[in-house]
């Protein structure tokens, strides 16, 4: 029988994690597919998950909004999904649901992939944001050793994140000593990059454009810049292993999402 797996949120019509993985399913030559889901609201996507539970689907990848929904309706919480407090991995299993978040693991694999000079366990890094995405980014780098300042519009919510993740709350005076600064934001930030140190690292956690405004001016300034597609990829290696029990053939996936990205689909 065919296994079937998928990305859900809202919107997702534009994700990447489809080619990605049918790429992969195809190399391993499994009966399985993947596919999009995108319920228009919390009910909807619970009667998805109750889908999964009743063994229709075998798992999820699961994006914006509904990360910490997600968590939430877990049996079983990975240790990293309960660190940052949102889950983009659900496996079912017998009526049961797995959750776990391998974002974390994907900003690393990106930052060693595209920026391996950089050093971080006791130095300085800013997270812009305070949202899903920055939560698995503070939880990865504070994981990592990086003391790490939260800057964001709303005090509160960096607060509330620095109280149940990690890191603490900076103004934008941080940014001139940090040595990687990751957007976590959904739209460009607005930072002056003649305040960054000349080595600092910049990171977009978004990939539609590949080279996002906040790139763009970065490598212009002459910085170290890792794109979102690099982290996309790396979260998506080990969701593939979760699913299907094996590991990502080799395949030239960033090569495959490159193209759909320029095809504009």
């Amino acid at each position: 029988m065919t296994v079937v797996v998928g990305v859900v949120g809202q919107p997702v019509i534009h994700s990447l994690s489809p080619p990605i993985h049918s790429a992969w399913i195809t190399a391993a030559g499994l009966d399985a597919r993947y596919d999009r889901y995108g319920p228009a609201d919390d009910d909807q996507f619970r009667a998805l998950i109750d889908r999964g539970r009743r063994g229709d689907l075998r798992g999820l990848n699961v994006t914006a909004p509904f990360k910490a929904l997600a968590l939430s309706l877990a049996d079983e919480v990975g240790a990293t999904a309960a660190a940052c407090g949102s889950a983009n991995l659900l496996v079912f299993e017998e009526g049961k649901i797995a959750a776990d978040s391998t974002d974390g693991s994907g900003l690393m694999s990106a930052l060693e992939e595209q920026a391996p000079d950089l050093a971080l366990p006791g130095r300085p890094v800013v997270v812009l944001g305070a949202g899903g995405a920055a939560r698995a980014a503070v939880a990865a780098l504070t994981g990592a050793g990086a003391r790490v300042g939260i800057l964001n519009r709303t005090p509160a919510r960096a607060e509330a994140l620095a109280v149940e993740v990690g890191g603490s709350v900076v103004g934008p005076d941080a940014l001139a000593g940090a040595v990687l600064v990751v957007n976590a934001l959904s739209v460009p930030p607005a930072v002056g990059m003649s305040a960054l140190r000349p080595d600092a690292v910049l990171m977009d956690m978004t990939y539609r454009p590949l080279m996002t405004p906040f790139l763009t001016a970065g490598r212009e300034r002459g910085l170290t810049v890792v794109d979102g597609l690099a982290m996309l990829i790396g979260q998506a290696r080990p969701s593939f292993r979760a699913l299907f029990g094996i590991d990502p053939p080799d395949v030239d996936v960033r090569g495959i999402a490159l193209r759909v990205l320029e095809s504009g689909s």
